[in-house]
């Protein structure tokens, strides 16, 4: 990916500060259309979806794994898809490569929910990287989160209540709730297995509070966990 001129693969280290830094639109992009960001984006199957749907928006897959990116950034490469970029970095280190409030969206799909108590940090709704994402999204920007862990969904939407969020949309099966028809279309090869295997998607939509999150406590996630995750791992 040394050679692909839409994939950037910057140092990792935190006092490093990337060259595009608040520049996305006038460096990468040439244009000043919304920034949409999927964080953890794999194979970049719904950063390409979203790229094909919406080419008025400029797209940009975060994740690590460089094998799986590869894939994304080839297809987007021979797709032509000039708003489509693939960032690979750590998450936790998002603050390094874009400025305050210029991110317009985030898309955060089918993360690993890391489902023990004591990787509540490692979450990507977590009170730890919200606080990430309130610093480089705009006030009136949306995050979305689509899962098929119930468990991860409901200590997401648990967390937005005790902050006060506003939650724009809440479902546990989006493909059932009439009023989120206009969606975009995108299954993700993995979404695709998980809907075979009879799971149900989840979906939050809420709004950047531009305010510091309060994590959850041990208690209240302690909760979560006995009435969505244990009767899953006892079967």
């Amino acid at each position: 990916m040394l050679h692909f001129s839409n994939v950037f693969q910057p140092p990792i280290a935190k006092e490093d500060v990337f060259e595009h830094k608040g520049q996305w639109n006038q460096h990468v992009f040439k244009n000043q259309h919304p920034i949409i960001l999927e964080l953890g984006c794999g194979k970049g199957e719904y950063t390409i979806g979203l790229g094909k749907a919406f080419p008025n928006n400029n797209y940009i897959g975060i994740d690590i794994k460089g094998a799986r990116m590869y894939v994304g950034a080839k297809q987007a490469l021979s797709s032509n898809l000039s708003n489509v970029a693939f960032l690979r970095t750590r998450i936790e280190l998002i603050e390094n490569f874009f400025n305050e409030n210029e991110v317009d969206e985030i898309w955060i799909t089918f993360p690993d929910p890391q489902p023990k108590n004591k990787w509540t940090k490692k979450r990507l709704t977590s009170s730890y990287f919200q606080n990430k994402y309130i610093y480089i999204l705009k006030a009136n920007a949306v995050l979305h989160l689509k899962t098929d862990s119930i468990f991860l969904y409901h200590y997401t939407l648990q967390l937005l209540l005790k902050n006060n969020v506003h939650i724009l949309a809440q479902t546990e099966n989006v493909y059932q709730t009439t009023y989120l028809s206009h969606l975009p279309e995108i299954k993700t090869h993995y979404e695709s297995q998980f809907i075979q295997q009879g799971k149900n998607i989840t979906y939050l939509k809420w709004l950047n509070p531009k305010k510091e999150f309060v994590e959850l406590s041990d208690e209240e996630i302690e909760q979560i966990e006995k009435q969505y995750l244990r009767p899953t791992v006892s079967k």
